[in-house]
């Protein structure tokens, strides 16, 4: 049997060897470091023998790909522990997670809390020093049933399978799983875990079905990697933007309107201040700007689709007797826009841009702060072209989002969605050639990405930007969407050169994404402490003496409000000390103190965030620098 490495080189081995024992013939290192093997790209257990020549990739703990096996196998570790804890529990899906894993579990109204979590550890922790290899095997659906005949969730999930499908489990101990794997070898693997917190989950996320509870956890490959990740986790908790936003004055969410944000004094100057930068930039990269309305006729969401296909996420109300639906999407009405005049191959690309209101009805224990509202404001922008421009406006949208994202200290990287195997619409054809431009456009544009075979949308295929932040977590904020779809039900077309009618190729994008998402994001990501570009309040002028220093204070609020630089004053009669520990806590940019010096000098003295370092400076020097500052968005 011949098996093929990735250098290229091809080596003779007795059929039914296992990827363990070909990676312990090349090197005991390498057999230290193998988590599992992809066969034929096909994932294996390393123990798993292969009958057939076949290419063979070894991942090792170094790859993150090796990371989704290991958290995988801990979420079965902890189900194994839980299952000898509580033999009566039964079990719904355990899958990784983006930096962890989970497990749903029915205890039948027993509830885990924080020393449930600790008396589960305690358990794994045996498991992991008793060595208990993961086994696995292949079953027929009907023997799958009879293994699961107890657990309604297991049984539900093997009756959605095709008959004749490969069915398998795996056994870890006692516990057996439905599961395709793969898994490590055995537990001792497993020993850098923590298990995080416990909440409901509705099972299949269906409100109608029963609720289970998901524990959380994580797990990496050494104490060192573990211990830092439970150092962000800690910090995360300091900058929940909920409770920053409180403490900042930024937003609120009243019981009146759960799931619909107000923008507090503060709150409404930071965002503000995003909405000025995004239409600074998309100006010099020649968009136009719309507002549509944000309610429109039953017969509108007809045509999009969205009648029929997202009806049940929308708020509809009636006047005179017909149907209206607020928008949950800002498309529609861009489609409407351009459809209002004729267009020629000459004036494209068309690139059309709308910071819209959209209203999407969300059930009440999904909301959470800004991170999942009801009403937001997306960044959409809706780009008409030819054929022969998408790649060349890829490549440009590519480096508007660099731009941007940059300017916030955020990194990122792209995925490449491609046609679905089954719902899509247009032709085979268009959908290759469109994939091409969009991987073309990455490659030209410096940029890789990661294939994500089949997740494009019915409608086109598509790049999204997962931005990472200051705490190491991914969000899903940008995109660029490729749309066959609303040109054609929308009946869009534009005069070619030769005189024909043609349909344009359009793209949907959106940067921020959501601005309320993406705030909430930016007050994590910066702790609330927001550089001086982007705070609401610059500069907090504080008077030594209430009466010999406030004359003075008032000269620089007019200076200060003349040259557009936004500060607050403090006049309380408080101590001077209280006073400069409020801003810091405030995570004001700039705290300038007035005293006799000040007033007879005609300097300021300012102390940044998050130092203890005072300068004096002239006023002149000081409006300078800062702004500067906000200039270049330092």
């Amino acid at each position: 049997m011949k098996i093929k490495f990735l250098d290229g080189s091809i080596k003779e081995y007795e059929k039914g060897i296992n990827a363990y024992d070909i990676a312990s013939s090349i090197s005991k290192g390498l057999l230290k470091n193998s988590v599992y093997a992809l066969v034929n790209d096909e994932a294996y257990d390393l123990k798993r023998p292969i009958l057939k020549d076949a290419t063979l990739e070894l991942v090792t703990k170094d790859d993150e790909r090796a990371l989704e096996v290991l958290r995988h196998s801990c979420s079965h570790l902890m189900a194994s522990a839980i299952l000898k804890l509580y033999p009566k529990a039964l079990f719904g899906v355990g899958p990784a997670i983006e930096e962890g894993f989970y497990y749903d579990v029915d205890l039948d109204g027993e509830k885990f809390d924080e020393e449930s979590l600790k008396v589960i550890e305690k358990e794994m922790n045996r498991q992991v020093g008793a060595g208990y290899s993961f086994e696995r095997k292949e079953v027929s659906k009907k023997e799958a049933l009879e293994v699961f005949k107890d657990c309604p969730y297991k049984q539900e999930l093997i009756n959605e399978l095709e008959e004749g499908e490969v069915i398998t489990i795996y056994k870890l101990g006692d516990y057996l799983d439905l599961c395709r794997g793969p898994h490590v070898i055995n537990t001792s693997l497993l020993k850098h875990f923590k298990l995080l917190s416990v909440s409901g989950a509705y099972w299949r996320g269906d409100s109608n079905n029963k609720q289970l509870q998901r524990i959380y956890g994580t797990c990496f490959f050494s104490k060192e990697e573990l211990d830092g990740h439970l150092h962000d986790l800690e910090e995360r908790a300091k900058r929940d933007h909920r409770k920053l936003g409180k403490e900042l004055d930024l937003f609120m969410i009243s019981e009146y309107g759960p799931g619909f944000a107000f923008y507090l004094p503060k709150g409404l100057t930071l965002r503000k201040n995003l909405e000025d930068y995004w239409y600074k930039v998309h100006k010099r990269e020649g968009y136009e700007f719309i507002v549509t309305p944000i309610m429109l006729s039953k017969d509108l969401w007809e045509i999009s689709g969205h009648w029929y296909n997202y009806k049940e996420n929308m708020y509809t109300s009636k006047i005179d007797d017909k149907e209206f639906a607020i928008k949950p999407m800002n498309c529609p009405g861009g489609m409407l826009v351009y459809k209002r005049d004729i267009h020629s191959y000459r004036d494209f690309p068309l690139k059309v841009g709308e910071l819209g209101l959209v209203h999407r009805y969300e059930a009440s224990g999904a909301l959470s702060g800004l991170f999942r509202v009801r009403s937001f404001t997306q960044d959409d922008a809706h780009i008409f072209m030819r054929k022969d421009q998408i790649e060349k406006e890829v490549v440009s949208l590519i480096k508007l989002f660099d731009e941007i994202y940059s300017t916030f200290g955020l990194t990122y990287h792209i995925e490449l969605s491609t046609r679905p195997v089954d719902k899509y619409i247009g032709s085979i054809e268009i959908w290759d050639y469109s994939e091409k431009a969009l991987a073309r456009a990455c490659k030209k544009a410096g940029k890789d990405y990661k294939l994500n075979p089949g997740d494009g949308a019915f409608y086109g295929p598509k790049l999204d930007f997962k931005i990472r932040d200051s705490m190491n977590r991914i969000w899903q904020c940008g995109t660029i969407q490729l749309d066959m779809n609303l040109p054609e039900r929308f009946d869009l077309t534009y005069v070619a050169e030769d005189g024909s009618k043609v349909r344009p190729v359009m793209l949907h994008r959106a940067i921020y994404g959501s601005l309320e998402r993406f705030i909430g994001i930016l007050i994590e990501h910066y702790g609330g402490a927001f550089p001086t570009w982007l705070a609401p309040v610059q500069v907090k002028l504080i008077p030594v003496n209430l009466d010999l220093h406030s004359k003075y204070v008032r000269k620089l609020e007019k200076e200060f409000l003349k040259q557009g630089i936004n500060f607050e004053s403090d006049y309380r009669d408080e101590k001077l000390g209280y006073k400069i520990r409020e801003a810091q806590t405030k995570k004001i940019p700039y705290q300038i103190v007035i005293g006799d010096k000040e007033v007879e000098d005609k300097s300021v003295t300012y102390r940044k965030y998050g130092s203890q370092e005072q300068t004096t400076v002239s006023l002149k020097e000081f409006i300078k620098q800062i702004k500067e500052e906000i200039k270049l968005r330092k």
